[in-house]
């Protein structure tokens, strides 16, 4: 047996030195680990097609609200108009007009959230590199910043969420329905009582909240009118440039935001050696002991669930204004049930490792930080109460090395490297965009 051993590594060497054997002899063959893996997933839910995201450019496999149809016009249009700073028209201070849009707080290079901790739009100073410089202007007054008090959402692959923001409050369907008395008049949440699902109710109400205007003299004489009309050909004209149609724009937009270049979903569309082991390790993980998928489920890896797992609210030197009751009691907050209180939204896990803050209250700066803490399961919000807790944040029992793992398949194998192919060159009215204050123009070198 030995000198059959012996020989057999002789014989090896000497293919080796021949250049006679493939590297994957060498090593586990890592299409032996996508199949195993694919194997897991079929077994865990029945199929791997329930993973897969849809190409941007295929319209009826997006999940859309009926009574907003996708079409590539609209698209386009909703494209530019959420990166316009040119619809700044309501300012709470002059100084602001014409410096802000969509954009400002969800921004490409930082996974469509914000590059910052509390996302700023009017009364920013700045940009940087992903938006992490921006300041408050010091010619404003902290009450008249639009800010929020929560961190600010991602849009990648919200085309999955029927119901949006982390407390659900947008969309008027699905999860929403019976929450009617909650859609306060007067407020933001009004905009369910046009009936449609969360991202069309967002990108609506969110034009307003948000201070911008749909001038309708300005867009019929400027040059969005064209793309107005080739988006709603089938609108009135009397109705046809509103802040309607201008949200079901950006809405449809948004649902085309899609991380499909991500390894992860290149293996699972077919694609071989996308993956590292390293990284397939992290997604056994991810579908196995960590749990992960029972929370982090479908195309989006979001979840329609709401969970309260202790974390911090939005706090430290650089927040701007008092974070409210109701954020802080999360989906509670809207529906104002007990039950619900202190619970928020499961969020995707696409491009964070692009993102410097996690957390609803930004209380994590790496993905490893909140991987760590959902492994220890120990809430750090002593307000939040212990039988208010969700019964899936227990400890995970992983290793250092596991959570090196697990951190490794979701920074890479789930990170889509060219998500400026969501950025327009140029917007219509020629503007600096995503910000347009005399400082942004220099961090981003435009006029």
């Amino acid at each position: 047996m030995r000198i059959l051993l012996h020989r057999g590594i002789v014989v090896l060497s000497c293919l080796i030195l021949l250049g006679c054997v493939d590297d994957e002899l060498l090593s586990p063959p890592l299409a032996d680990q996508e199949q195993l893996f694919k194997e897991r997933i079929t077994d865990l839910i029945g199929n791997t097609e329930s993973l897969v995201l849809p190409g941007e450019q295929e319209l009826s496999k997006i999940p859309a609200d009926f009574r907003n149809e996708l079409s590539s016009d609209k698209i386009i249009l909703g494209k530019l108009l959420f990166h316009e700073t040119g619809l700044a028209l309501n300012p709470k201070s002059e100084i602001g007009r014409g410096t802000y849009s969509c954009s400002s707080c969800h921004i490409a290079a930082s996974a469509f959230q914000s590059g910052m901790q509390q996302g700023m739009a009017e009364g920013g100073l700045g940009f940087g590199f992903r938006g992490e410089n921006r300041i408050m202007n010091p010619e404003y007054h902290p009450d008249s910043v639009d800010v929020q008090p929560i961190r600010v959402p991602t849009i990648l692959n919200a085309a999955f969420q029927q119901v949006v923001l982390w407390n659900g409050q947008f969309g008027a369907n699905g999860l929403n329905t019976g929450t009617e008395a909650h859609w306060t008049e007067g407020t933001p949440k009004a905009t369910n009582h046009l009936g449609f699902d969360g991202l069309e109710t967002q990108a609506i109400a969110g034009l307003g909240v948000h201070r911008m205007v749909i001038d309708t003299a300005m867009i019929k004489n400027g040059p969005y009118k064209q793309l107005f009309d080739q988006a709603f050909p089938d609108s009135p004209e009397s109705d046809r440039y509103s802040r309607l149609n201008a949200g079901l724009s950006i809405a449809a937009f948004v649902r085309t935001v899609l991380a499909t270049e991500a390894p992860f979903q290149k293996m699972l569309r077919g694609e071989s050696h996308t993956m590292t082991e390293e990284e397939f390790k992290g997604a056994f993980l991810f579908y196995g002991k960590a749990q992960c998928y029972q929370c982090h489920s479908g195309p989006g890896m979001n979840g329609m669930d709401f969970h309260a797992l202790g974390m911090n609210d939005l706090s430290g030197n650089r927040v701007i204004g008092q974070v409210d009751e109701a954020t802080k009691k999360g989906r509670g907050g809207f529906t104002n049930n007990a039950a619900d209180d202190f619970k928020f939204k499961t969020p995707p896990l696409y491009n964070l490792r692009d993102v410097s803050f996690l957390g609803h209250g930004s209380s994590f700066t790496s993905v490893r930080e909140v991987i760590e803490y959902k492994n220890a399961g120990t809430a750090q919000n002593t307000e939040v109460p212990s039988d208010q807790l969700s019964s899936l944040f227990t400890p995970l029992n992983l290793s250092e090395e596991e959570i090196d793992q697990l951190t490794l398949f979701i920074e890479n194998a789930l990170h889509d490297p060219n998500l400026n192919r969501y950025v327009p060159e140029a917007t219509p009215m020629g503007n600096c965009f995503p910000n347009a204050d005399a400082q942004s123009k220099i961090d981003l070198g435009c006029e």
